[in-house]
């Protein structure tokens, strides 16, 4: 993990083969997850993001073909650590470079990844366990539907960050104040009622630990279209390993409101 690291540094780093999760990198900057589906249904992912916008909070659509845009001065076929390739719904390979599978036709969508307020968790004092532990942040799909649109639909996917009780008022707070990266979480308190069997079993990421006086914290996920991916099998979708993001040139700080 390096904090320090500028956002094109890290990128040049994972284009030449480190392959990491990305909490705690490049202190500041923002991290965006990665979907990018054909033209033809892109629309539909578009007005599903709208209708589901604390999972999907989108902050870029590139155009069909586009591997790079404002938030990044960089390619995205390369500039993650590593890749999901999804064929009819399949997950097919996990590669660290896309080039090969990328076509003009393919629409890349941004979305908010929560990494971005870990920092004013922190800052606020409170501990982000999987940052500490030196693990991917947890994540799970729930019970909870999304609301479909067109072919695409499927569940709400959550992170999940053990919070102290006596904090979990001050996270709330805090990631409330940075709606396009999830905001304040959806759920505190007893997986059951997500749908979710066992906190040591992530459907994606690994499993952190409570310390005494934790209570689980769960934030909508922008994993959230990649179980849409599986549940609606597009004939092809790209987009990012669970936890190892995309690190835009955006600031964190232009995401968050100021009330």
């Amino acid at each position: 993990m390096s904090s320090a690291e500028t956002p094109a540094s890290a990128r040049a780093r994972f284009r030449a083969g480190l392959v990491t999760p990305t909490a705690g990198w490049c202190d500041g900057y923002t991290q965006a997850n990665l979907i990018a589906v054909p033209r033809e249904i892109a629309w539909d992912f578009l007005l599903f993001a709208q209708r589901n916008p604390q999972p999907c909070p989108v902050l870029d659509v590139l155009e069909a073909g586009s591997v790079s845009g404002p938030l990044l001065a960089g390619d995205i076929r390369t500039d993650i650590p590593r890749y999901r390739v999804y064929i009819d719904g399949e997950l097919v390979d996990e590669p660290t470079d896309v080039v090969d599978r990328w076509r003009d036709d393919l629409v890349g969508f941004l979305i908010g990844c929560s990494f971005t307020f870990e920092r004013a968790l922190g800052a606020a004092g409170v501990p982000v366990r999987h940052v500490e532990q030196g693990v991917n942040v947890p994540m799970y799909r729930t019970s909870v539907r999304c609301r479909p649109a067109g072919s695409v639909g499927g569940p709400l996917v959550v992170s999940m960050r053990p919070v102290p009780s006596a904090l979990v008022e001050t996270a709330v707070r805090t990631t409330a104040a940075y709606p396009a990266v999830h905001g304040a979480p959806v759920h505190v308190g007893d997986p059951r009622e997500l749908g979710i069997p066992d906190l040591d079993a992530p459907d994606y990421g690994d499993a952190v630990t409570l310390e005494p006086g934790d209570v689980p914290v769960f934030w909508a996920c922008g994993v959230t279209p990649q179980a849409a991916v599986v549940e609606s099998k597009p004939p092809l979708a790209i987009a990012h390993a669970p936890g190892h993001m995309l690190i835009t040139d955006a600031e964190d700080e232009a995401y968050r409101i100021r009330v």
